[in-house]
């Protein structure tokens, strides 16, 4: 069987609006009055089969219990686990932009035509991970895939060789400026390697567009049908990608309640992601950032094609016209 590599991926988030109060200990610690299911016990199934997550921890959600945040990085580091950057800066307080003499605006990523201001917030939040780990931020990923070609660019200039953001679920969402429409790693033309989020493109029915799914867990109800991946849970991977990026949060073993909230229900999506860890590692070794930049180094992982980085600057879509990395754009801009 030829060499099959999957990453593991949980965007570690509190945001504001997922709980109406201690928002680490319910949405990073999983801890409810019920039950608990998050990161630890997620550690403790990959523990049980032998692989370590890539944990994108977001600093900028949780500013407002950021102590409590850095005691979350310092466990993780603490448990081998794979602790990376991931930002929602659209969440900071203008307090924090006026103290660092910036302005609140504009909010997200995507929309930033200021690289300093793209290279300010991965240096910043970048630095707080990295003194508890002691190591180099290895990978990005940007809040609800908001991103632009200045983020590329600010990741070169920090020294962060991996970017997680390509998804043509995002740049149908209007989230980022640009996607390839590939699951396979590609280069850009700065050197950054471009990891993309595992998606499927989703045939139409008669009259509708088609559209993309991404491979996350658990089934989000916002899929109109039953995941392309559910039988990886119940069969086999014969059928699936030979490299994989799997997308989970810190809350995805929770439930939502009707505000909104998410809340412990009991431990059904814990037994259900053991599960599919115990077959996803039959089929696929299981790699951290570090072993995927090792494997690069090796050949053993292979970037596809080069990308020209300024495909990715943030313009205003021209009316009617086909989005950028779309089929009909790229036959347009090649």
């Amino acid at each position: 069987m030829p060499d099959r590599y999957a990453l593991i991926t949980v965007d570690t988030e509190a945001l504001p609006k997922r709980a109406p109060n201690d928002h680490v200990k319910r949405l990073m610690w999983g801890e409810h009055h019920k039950g608990t299911a998050g990161l630890r016990q997620m550690c403790q199934i990959g523990d049980e089969f032998g692989v370590k997550h890539v944990f994108f921890v977001d600093l900028c959600g949780a500013y407002g219990e950021l102590d409590g945040a850095m005691d979350v990085v310092r466990w993780l580091h603490g448990q081998g686990q794979d602790v990376q950057l991931h930002t929602h800066p659209e969440y900071l307080p203008a307090t924090f932009w006026e103290e660092h003499g910036l302005a609140p605006r504009p909010q997200y990523m995507n929309q930033y035509t200021d690289y300093a201001r793209s290279a300010f917030v991965l240096r910043h939040f970048g630095g707080l991970i990295s003194e508890v780990t002691g190591g180099p931020i290895r990978a990005f990923r940007a809040g609800s895939f908001r991103w632009n070609a200045n983020t590329i660019r600010a990741l070169e200039d920090v020294g962060i060789p991996l970017s997680f953001n390509n998804s043509m679920c995002a740049l149908r969402a209007g989230q980022s400026p640009y996607a390839e429409a590939t699951n396979e790693p590609y280069a850009w033309s700065n050197g950054i390697i471009e990891i993309p989020m595992t998606e499927k493109r989703i045939l139409p029915s008669v009259g509708k567009d088609a559209w993309w799914a991404r491979l996350t867990y658990p089934e989000s109800s916002y899929f109109r049908f039953r995941p392309w991946w559910g039988k990886l849970l119940l069969d086999t991977f014969s059928g699936s990608p030979d490299f994989s990026v799997f997308l989970l949060h810190s809350w995805s073993l929770l439930y939502w309640d009707e505000r909104g909230y998410g809340v412990y229900r009991d431990d059904q999506r814990i037994e259900g992601y053991r599960k599919l860890v115990a077959r996803l590692t039959r089929h696929y070794d299981v790699i951290t950032t570090a072993e995927f930049l090792d494997l690069h180094k090796r050949g053993k992982i292979l970037t596809a094609r080069t990308i020209a980085v300024e495909r990715a600057d943030a313009v205003a879509p021209i009316a009617g016209a086909p989005a950028a990395g779309t089929p009909a754009a790229s036959r347009r801009t090649a």
